[in-house]
């Protein structure tokens, strides 16, 4: 069932269900052209032009995210291992699979806290940063770097969205989504984890060992 043919069918049966509470709605079919998308219907849920609430919201075990780079590289051109602090900082978001990123300050994410809070007293972030510094020690001729992992959990729910008239041929609609976000620290026992990394100079690297200002010595570059 493809994600119009979802939102219809869930249009189509709380659509009947209001009309048995006395609640007016439409029961009449929306055309194909007048199917809304999922971004079009998350929009108006950013917006406030649709009453929207996210829906039995399920939270998911914590796990441990893939790690990704968090500060400059540092080179070896020198012929003994060498070791320099470095500073590192690291912001990760959230983003849920209807709509891309949740924007920090959003009206998204300010639906998201109040549902997820209200159903397990879980205190829900959409964004996490963090910044630090480490000794990163490099043996001649590689390239060292500092490597993190974000604890991250997702939350699986339905958006319902509620209009004073009707949009698209109906009052309400349902989208399902799971959200992906940063978790504490020690959520389901995961931790966040910092790793030194390094890897062997590729020979477009060793020439910049080969002369010029950085030969015989240890630079930074950016990522």
């Amino acid at each position: 069932m493809t994600m119009n043919h979802a939102l219809r069918y869930g249009s189509r049966t709380l659509a009947l269900t209001a009309t048995a509470l006395g609640v007016i709605a439409t029961a009449v079919p929306a055309a194909a052209e007048e199917q809304p998308t999922a971004e079009q219907i998350m929009a108006d849920c950013a917006s406030g032009e649709g009453k929207c609430g996210f829906n039995s919201p399920q939270l998911g075990k914590a796990y441990l995210g893939e790690p990704r780079q968090v500060s400059e590289l540092l080179f070896n051109c020198t012929d003994s291992p060498a070791s320099q602090s470095m500073s590192w900082a690291d912001t990760v978001g959230s983003s849920h699979s209807v709509g891309g990123s949740v924007t920090v300050g959003g009206g998204i994410e300010g639906i998201i806290t109040a549902s997820v809070t209200a159903t397990y007293n879980y205190t829900w972030q959409s964004s996490h940063t963090e910044t630090s510094s480490f000794t990163v020690t490099v043996k001649p001729g590689e390239v060292g770097w500092i490597s993190r992992a974000q604890v991250m959990r997702q939350i699986s729910g339905t958006w319902q969205t509620h209009y004073d008239d009707p949009k698209w041929g109906h009052y309400y609609w349902f989208v399902p989504d799971t959200v992906t976000g940063p978790a504490p620290n020690g959520t389901d026992g995961k931790h966040s984890a910092v790793v030194v990394k390094s890897r062997t100079m590729t020979a477009d690297e060793k020439k910049l060992c080969a002369g010029g200002s950085t030969q015989d010595k240890v630079f930074t570059r950016h990522r």
